[in-house]
């Protein structure tokens, strides 16, 4: 906040009434600027204006105006002279405190229109309105405390980046491939930048693009949820829990859409998911017991 201090200065201005609360050489009053700023301290002389001094004060008291060989100073005198002869007409009229917009000054503060005008504004995301991933994953904690331990908490592993979460970790790699793979075919990928583009293709079937943008939003939100929950000692839940969550939450989904009969939703039990995965090294009861599988002790502390 402190580094927008001086941005912030520009975005306020005093319109003035009778002159009673408007600092002369602090508050911005003309479209000059600010009069410390514009005159800095040898204006203080040049002018014969006390610092504490209000406007209201410097157009009434008595002062001779005179020539000066600052050619500010002379532009300030003209400025007041031009705003004494308005206050003259109403001297019962507040200042008014006014705000920057896009155009001009107002007198009401817009948060959103400020933010607008100060940001720094970037290409826009064609896949921006498919997923939203804000949070901040290991790599990026990494960059603020670099003693953090960055192992990915699902398959301890390797360190935790965004394209690693999501999903080419070999727990969250798993499950997508299961849940999507029967829908994109040869199209498949665990890439999380050819995903976000692959939910934007236009040649696309509508149902099939509404399928995989709803699939990609559940199991990013699941995956994100199980992360955190083990990042905080929460106790592990099992890959073929997860799966079955988002099956179901995808599977519930399609099945409101079609009973509210949307349009251009109806169909979408042509469009299959697989079922709910099961581990690709599961084994018998009697085995499990005997040597747990490969995948879940990877998820195991070492």
């Amino acid at each position: 906040m402190l580094k927008l201090r001086d941005a912030a200065r520009t975005f306020h201005m005093k319109a003035v009434g009778n002159g009673k609360l408007i600092s002369f050489w602090f508050d911005r009053w003309s479209e000059i600027g600010v009069m410390i700023e514009i005159l800095s301290e040898r204006g203080l002389i040049e002018m014969g204006i006390r610092r504490e001094a209000t406007l209201e004060e410097v157009l009434w008291n008595q002062r001779r105006k005179k020539r000066h060989r600052w050619p500010l100073s002379n532009e300030v005198e003209k400025e007041l002279s031009i705003v004494k002869d308005k206050l003259t007409l109403d001297m019962d009229m507040d200042d008014v405190d006014m705000w920057r917009w896009k155009s001009g000054f107002k007198p009401s503060f817009s948060t959103s229109e400020t933010w607008s005008m100060i940001r720094e504004v970037a290409t826009p995301c064609t896949w921006g309105q498919s997923i939203w991933f804000a949070h901040a994953t290991m790599d990026r904690i990494a960059g603020w405390n670099p003693g953090v331990d960055t192992t990915c908490v699902l398959c301890k592993r390797t360190p935790e980046t965004r394209n690693h979460l999501f999903f080419e970790c070999s727990f969250s790699s798993l499950i997508w491939e299961h849940l999507v793979k029967g829908l994109l075919g040869i199209a498949y990928s665990n890439k999380w930048n050819i995903m976000v583009e692959l939910v934007y293709v236009p040649t696309m079937e509508k149902r099939k693009r509404f399928c995989l943008r709803y699939a990609l939003q559940v199991t990013v939100y699941t995956l994100w949820w199980e992360r955190n929950m083990r990042r905080h000692g929460d106790p592990l839940r099992p890959m073929q829990f997860l799966a079955k969550f988002i099956d179901k939450s995808i599977r519930n989904q399609l099945s409101l859409v079609q009973m509210k009969e949307m349009k251009g939703s109806a169909g979408f039990g042509g469009l299959q998911f697989e079922q709910p995965p099961r581990c690709r090294f599961a084994r018998t009861k009697d085995q499990q017991i005997a040597q747990p599988c490969s995948c879940e002790s990877s998820r195991k502390d070492p």
